[in-house]
């Protein structure tokens, strides 16, 4: 048993008691709404990542830029950086400083982790332990499906994200020794590449993006791997990792996304094989192999990944209504993924397969769905489908862009995917903003719906007369 002195006892509060305010801070945050303390928290983190990107030092050259398209270049990039997207409307590596580079990887980090998860973990190293409303708060953050989960979702989060972006710095690091690289060059990509694979952030700091990476095969597969499991949500890798040699044991919520995502995946795999193989601009002239690990890892980016080895404006219209499908769709619940997540959409094809066979109850894997389940899947669609159509009318005012672009640019906003048609690069001010908006709302508008829903349980003492319209 080891004994503590009390002289150590009271250096350790001198160290934690300037944290305190973060949790009376978040406590008294919290007493409103958990969707408050989303929405008030991200925006906080974003204001302070933006006047980071303000400062002249996060900029290679000051005097190139207007003071006012430089305060919308670095908003854009904060949220993009925190929402964990990868837009951007200026070449990374040429326009911000290795200051500005490493404030852009404190966001991703930041984004990835989850604002909440981190005041949870601050608040929880603070008192030493998780009270209810700690609970309350982290349950919001990491959408456990119970108070008692909480602690143990927590642990996964962190561990998860930086156990998973170490493994794949110590792979990418020797790769990158090969290709050339000096070792303290080396150690920062892979460093910088792992957080921004497994956040789904989709940021490069090489000529061209992902594209300086097309020939080789090994890189390629360590970020698509990262964005694959990044975007397969906590509660699904803990259920995994907790029954990994027993399947059957996998609760509801992880077979549902494993399914889904496997689906989506291999459709999306051969569509784009069929619709970009005879493209000259994208595979048309590339050898077998090279052409399935390149549609591969592109069939995967619209998870929420945002790298591209592919120009995206030279690929097929039938490729970009694809992809924007696919990132409407996004990854899974509770992940670092956007979209309207693989389970809505599944909750909602298995309702129509339902109601298509005249049947009463949803059934899927030997369980029912409930009613609510249902209902909040059909709201989340609607209000995803609204703000997309919304967004992209209002970037069709503001920019001179085709629709085809506009939509593709918008859907990679709100899913927080990352990949760009070319829009945000050539929109003017206000249409960064727009799509800054839009990216946030992406990140927290159907979250916070889902939450406020989930939690709304309202009883009327009487009920209407049923009464069925003709629908269809």
């Amino acid at each position: 048993m080891v004994h503590v002195s009390k002289k150590s006892e009271q250096a350790w509060d001198r160290i934690l008691r300037p944290g305190r305010w973060v949790r009376d801070f978040v406590d008294d945050l919290a007493v409103a709404s958990p969707a408050r303390l989303a929405i008030g928290s991200f925006v906080a983190v974003v204001a302070l990542f933006a006047i980071l990107l303000i400062l002249p030092a996060s900029m290679r050259d000051p005097e190139s830029v207007t003071t006012s398209k430089h305060i919308a270049n670095a908003v854009f990039v904060a949220v993009s950086a925190v929402c964990v997207t990868g837009l951007t409307p200026v070449v990374t590596e040429e326009y911000w400083s290795d200051f500005g580079i490493s404030v852009i990887t404190a966001g991703i980090q930041v984004g990835g982790l989850g604002i909440l998860t981190l005041a949870s973990v601050l608040g929880m190293a603070v008192s030493r332990r998780l009270g209810v409303r700690q609970r309350l708060i982290a349950q919001q953050a990491t959408s456990a499906l119970n108070l008692g989960q909480v602690g143990t979702l927590l642990k996964t989060v962190v561990i998860t994200i930086l156990t998973a972006e170490a493994i794949i710095a110590v792979l990418l690091f020797p790769r990158f020794l090969f290709r050339g690289e000096a070792v303290g060059d080396a150690l920062w990509y892979s460093v910088f590449y792992a957080i921004s694979a497994f956040n789904n952030a989709g940021f490069t700091i090489h000529p061209g993006g992902a594209a300086y990476f097309a020939d080789d095969p090994w890189i390629l597969c360590l970020l698509m791997l990262g964005v694959f499991v990044g975007a397969l949500g906590f509660p699904v890798v803990l259920m995994i990792a907790t029954y990994w040699n027993r399947p059957s044991r996998w609760d509801l919520h992880t077979k549902l996304t494993l399914s889904t995502t496997t689906v989506v995946l291999v459709v999306g795999l051969a569509l784009l094989a069929l619709f970009e193989s005879s493209n000259p601009a994208t595979l048309g002239d590339k050898n077998a192999g090279h052409t399935f690990v390149e549609v591969l890892f592109m069939a995967v980016m619209p998870r929420s990944g945002g790298f591209a080895t592919m120009d995206i404006a030279d690929m097929n219209q039938s490729s970009h209504l694809l992809m924007d499908l696919m990132m409407f769709i996004g990854g899974g619940s509770s992940s670092t993924a956007g979209g309207i997540k693989v389970t809505t959409v599944a909750v909602l094809v298995l309702a129509a397969y339902t109601e298509a066979r005249g049947l009463q109850d949803v059934h899927v894997f030997g369980r029912r769905l409930t009613e609510s389940t249902i209902k909040l899947s059909i709201s989340i669609l609607l209000t995803g489908a609204t703000i997309v159509f919304v967004g992209t009318l209002i970037m069709l005012q503001i920019s001179e862009e085709s629709l085809d672009m506009v939509l593709f640019e918008v859907i990679s906003a709100f899913g927080t995917v990352g990949l760009s048609s070319g829009v945000s690069a050539s929109a003017p001010e206000s249409g960064l903003y727009c799509l800054s908006v839009i990216m946030l709302i992406g990140r927290l508008g159907t979250i916070t719906l889902a939450a406020a829903l989930s939690m709304q349980d309202s009883l009327r003492l009487y009920r209407y007369p049923e009464e069925r319209p003709v629908v269809g």
